[in-house]
């Protein structure tokens, strides 16, 4: 075991890839909560969720979905990744397939389906892995700040330390109390202060060089946050996963009807999902592996593993009942806490098929609790930022617009695309069309279609 995940290469061991795989975990057990609530349309009313499928199906779908994705993964790409129904793509199904293009979700699904079988196409042919490799250095350390920023934007927002505000677009959230306060702001000043008290005992954890800081960090911070009333205790341990039956093998339904699957929305989808889902991933195993450090000469190790395991694991997830399963940078937490190989992933696997019996203890993994993490790895992405080669502003353009572009549209993948736009533009002017690869000029094409034509 320990030779086929190079523990020695790698400077690891497993009581270190243990802490890492149960960091990785908590950091995305959101999903488990929140993946149903979105593809069950739970915000939606009465009336329009008999239009999805039930929650508890959704659930198990979600756990077994990120289980074996996240198992593959660790087997096949050995990289300490962990992989779970992507929370843009689930909303793009929820409110645009669906909700507004009125297909129904048994069709949609077969849209995810189709989607990631081209995924394991471009994978297994190497064409995903040609593209991977020709991204010039400079774009692949910016999306992995990127993602930095993205992710510390997302655990302060969740958090509530930043919130929105129609005059600033956002601004800070409450973080002291005063008279005339309604009982919701008084409770979201508590949790943005539970979230800050976290993120300073995460940081002198980390100060004093202590590999597990960020998973006690969160340990603390819910234990702190359940004394004084904002993490609930689990009324019970162990419970009985929902029926699988609504969702398994929905997709299915439409997968025989050519006029259903080459109509003009259906195409629409299916592009949509293979378009997001193929950035959003490749710039999340790129930024995981840099802030590991296992990029090699600017390259992806074992690429073509990494990204059939994607595939399949989204082929999986659509057969179980969700959409896409991909990549998650949250899994930059458990590198953080000092994973390096696919150990680690086999440990976040066995954390999801554990947490089908043990869901009631989820209730302490509350966005407060996660926030810190998130933070601390948006701190650590950012240090890719100095390999930049920003005195060159031909390189120092597209990278910075990759960086910035993430968090303030909320989107990996569109940071990627004004990247790669800008990119090829600002090289050629300068005369340095040699250096451009060919794969780059067909990116910068793809991406202008999409925001002309497709983009919503």
């Amino acid at each position: 075991m320990r030779k086929y995940f190079e523990f020695d290469r790698l400077g690891t061991n497993y009581r270190r890839e243990i802490i890492a795989g149960i960091t990785t975990f908590l950091a995305m057990a959101y999903v488990l909560a929140v993946n149903p609530f979105i593809l069950s349309g739970a915000d939606l009313g009465a009336d329009l969720k008999a239009n999805y499928p039930p929650f508890g199906a959704i659930f198990t779908a979600t756990a077994l979905a990120a289980a074996i994705g996240t198992l593959i993964m660790g087997i096949f790409g050995r990289l300490p990744i962990g992989l779970a129904p992507g929370m843009g793509l689930n909303a793009f199904f929820t409110y645009t397939v669906v909700l507004t293009m009125n297909i129904p979700w048994q069709q949609a699904l077969a849209g995810v389906f189709i989607s990631c079988t081209i995924f394991l196409i471009l994978s297994l042919t190497g064409i995903r892995e040609a593209i991977i490799n020709s991204i010039p250095p400079g774009l692949k350390y910016a999306t992995s700040a990127g993602i930095g920023f993205f992710v510390a934007f997302l655990g302060l927002k969740n958090a509530g330390i930043v919130i929105a505000n129609e005059a600033t677009i956002v601004s800070l959230g409450h973080l002291s109390f005063h008279s005339g306060m309604s009982p919701e702001d008084i409770l979201a000043a508590k949790n943005a202060l539970l979230a800050a008290f976290g993120l300073v005992v995460t940081g002198i954890l980390m100060s004093r060089r202590i590999n597990a800081a960020i998973f006690i960090g969160m340990a603390i911070t819910a234990v702190v946050g359940m004394v004084f009333g904002l993490v609930d205790l689990p009324e019970k341990v162990f419970d009985a996963p929902p029926s699988l039956a609504p969702t398994f093998g929905a997709a299915f339904s439409y997968m025989t009807d050519p006029s259903v699957l080459f109509s003009g929305n259906m195409l629409i989808v299916i592009f949509t999902f293979l378009f997001v889902g193929f950035f959003d991933a490749t710039g999340t195993l790129i930024g995981v592996a840099s802030q590991a450090g296992l990029l090699k000469d600017g390259r992806l190790p074992r690429a073509g593993q990494a990204l059939a395991s994607d595939a399949v694991a989204g082929m999986a997830g659509a057969v179980l009942g969700t959409s896409t399963t991909t990549a998650y940078v949250e899994s930059t937490a458990g590198v953080a806490a000092g994973g390096r190989s696919g150990f680690a992933a086999i440990v976040t696997a066995a954390c999801f098929l554990v947490a089908l019996f043990i869901s009631p203890l989820l209730t302490v993994v509350t966005p407060a609790v996660t926030a810190p993490a998130l933070i601390i790895v948006g701190v650590l992405m950012a240090s890719n930022m100095t390999k930049i080669a920003w005195n060159e502003i031909e390189e120092a353009l597209p990278a910075f617009l990759t960086v910035v572009m993430m968090p303030l549209t909320f989107s990996i993948s569109a940071g990627i695309a004004c990247g790669f736009i800008v990119y090829p533009i600002t090289k050629l002017f300068k005369g340095q069309a040699r250096q451009i690869h060919p794969v780059m000029y067909v990116l910068f094409a793809i991406f202008l279609i999409y925001f002309i034509w497709l983009h919503e």
